[in-house]
């Protein structure tokens, strides 16, 4: 993580230095006449700001460093990091607040403020990290990754979001909260803004700020995305043939180093440096886990999803915030995941109730199995890649706000509570620069054996949206005959349909006719060139990730 910021400030003080650049030579040649008398610094601060929504914010939290003729780059990045940094402090001291004046509230309430506290500490962390890396020497050997600084800051948006949602059922903290979550959000919003739009700014003036494209190779020849380093792709295909050795051996009978997975994770080693391997044998896990945010680089393989199966029942119904209810929370970056099965067994009476949830950035999933019924896999924050998978669920079971590709994978829909109806995906993308989306790629939708003799009159539906800017993209997948023409399902009322955008191409089966889908502004068949950002690579970076394996691949869409 601390590396990539590295990089993605140093790309941001590219952006902003050649912009204060160009303002300097317009305000040289007196081809303005617009605001001449103010300096260079103070019109690099109306430029930069011009870009974003919140402008009075976006001018305040930059004018400190403009004052005395400053025009360093560095300063005003400094600036706008340490504001928001300022204003995330005291969202999360209120939280704080609000914990210990909620005695007699519902103990769901005060669990999802005490989620607060922990959503508004990993965007604190991650903007601390930002802040004590500018100006640092290695800046400058590497080229622009501002795409990874776009994944943080959607993150970061992710993060807030997840706090306010969890408050909803009290109306008069969720207000509070939002009040003073309110700064911290337009400044993260406006620094996504400045790194995503200023070099249409620069366009306007004849420069460019190249970013490297990522390329469009996709998989290659054994199934594994190209980003993987020749030792990743040996971990993931070797283990059955005994050609990796685990750190970690976990048995229910003894015959491993731990009982359970949470032993084996609490013997991380510190300062490690490469993978961390755990092997999980077969056998039933009752246990709730989490991958740590400084326990990165984990590889956690099983015996296959039906015979490694971790399993727990947390639900709503039984008190707990949505983001509490996991099985199995992955948090640490470059997580890896084969053959393993994960499950919330709290029934579609339960609620929200979530088998799985990801915030790991670079986080891969193999041949795993998710199952439950509402909200079975978040996909909370940063990018995430699943292939050969299966998901079953139930109400929006395949929700967050992250960027992440389904791809080669088995989605079921189960069969929910009487009256009930079913969503596949809820995506949560709430501002309209994030770079994150679901995507499901050459996948196949069906009805679970339960669900089929009902299956046209349990009304199903491909999604709704969560968020204003939700966005989700299938293609290339086999839809059903069980999936409702319409598609997808308002949210409520008139929320977000014109802002959300659920995009498809290439589809098939019965499903997949589009003639009758809801006529919302942004619900379509994409051409080819468009459908092909949304492919591993340049969705995801996926080619960014690892160097290059020199393999074969298997370059744009299946078909």
């Amino acid at each position: 993580m601390l590396g990539k910021i590295v990089v993605s400030i140093f790309s941001l003080i590219l952006v902003v230095g050649v912009a204060i650049a160009v303002v300097a030579v317009v305000h040289h040649n007196g081809s303005t006449k617009a605001g001449e008398n103010l300096s260079p610094s103070m019109k690099a601060v109306a430029e930069i700001c011009g870009k974003t929504d919140y402008k009075e914010a976006c001018q305040k939290s930059l004018s400190s460093a403009a004052e005395n003729g400053n025009t360093d780059p560095k300063e005003f990045l400094k600036a706008a990091i340490q504001s928001t940094i300022n204003e995330v402090a005291k969202a999360s001291n209120f939280s704080d607040k609000l914990i210990q004046n909620m005695s007699g509230a519902n103990p769901r309430v005060k669990m999802s403020a005490e989620d607060c506290k922990d959503l508004l500490q990993f965007a604190a962390d991650e903007l601390q990290a930002s802040f004590s890396t500018v100006g640092d020497a290695n800046m400058h050997t590497e080229n622009d990754r501002s795409a990874d600084l776009k994944t943080w800051l959607s993150a970061v948006i992710s993060y807030q979001q997840t706090c306010l949602d969890g408050l909803e059922e009290a109306p008069e903290y969720h207000s509070l909260m939002k009040q003073n979550l309110q700064d911290a959000s337009a400044l993260t919003s406006n620094a996504l803004a400045i790194v995503s739009e200023l070099a249409d700014f620069l366009k306007s003036f004849g420069l460019e700020f190249k970013i490297k494209p990522s390329g469009r190779r996709l998989l290659s020849q054994d199934g594994y995305p190209s980003w993987f380093s020749a030792s990743d792709r040996k971990l993931l295909a070797s283990h059955n043939n005994g050609g990796v050795v685990p750190n970690a051996v976990v048995a229910k009978d003894g015959s491993g180093h731990f009982k359970t997975i949470a032993a084996a994770l609490a013997a991380y080693p510190k300062n490690l440096r490469g993978r961390y391997v755990i092997y999980v044998k077969t056998g039933v896990y009752d246990e709730y886990i989490t991958v740590a945010k400084d326990q990165k680089n984990i590889f956690m393989y099983g015996d296959g999803p039906r015979k490694t199966i971790v399993t727990g029942r947390k639900s709503n119904r039984d008190g707990f915030s949505t983001f509490k209810t996991a099985t199995f929370s992955a948090i640490g970056e470059r997580f890896l995941c084969k053959s393993m099965g994960f499950q919330n067994t709290a029934g579609p009476e339960g609620h929200q109730a979530v088998s799985l949830r990801v915030q790991s950035d670079m986080s891969a999933f193999f041949n795993v199995r998710v199952d439950g019924y509402q909200d079975s896999l978040y996909v909370q924050a940063h990018r995430q890649f699943y292939r050969n998978c299966v998901v079953s669920g139930t109400v929006d079971f395949i929700f967050g706000d992250s960027s992440t590709v389904i791809q080669n994978s088995l989605i079921i829909v189960r069969k929910p509570m009487d009256n009930q109806l079913n969503t596949v995906t809820a995506q949560g993308r709430a501002d309209k620069r994030e770079t994150t989306g679901l995507v499901i790629h050459n996948c196949r939708i069906v009805p679970e054996q339960k669900l089929f003799p009902t299956r046209f009159k349990t009304l199903t539906y491909l999604g709704r949206p969560w968020k204003e800017y939700a966005r989700t993209v299938i293609m290339e997948s086999t839809l059903g005959d069980f999936i409702q023409p319409v598609g997808y399902l308002p949210w409520s009322g008139n929320f977000a349909l014109d802002t959300c955008s659920y995009l498809e191409y290439g589809n098939r089966g019965p499903g997949a006719k589009t003639n009758r889908r809801v006529r919302w502004k942004n619900v379509r068949v994409m051409g080819r060139n468009e459908a092909l950002q949304f492919t591993v690579a340049p969705f995801i970076q996926g080619n960014l990730w690892l160097k290059a394996t020199g393999v074969p691949y298997l370059p744009g869409f299946r078909h």
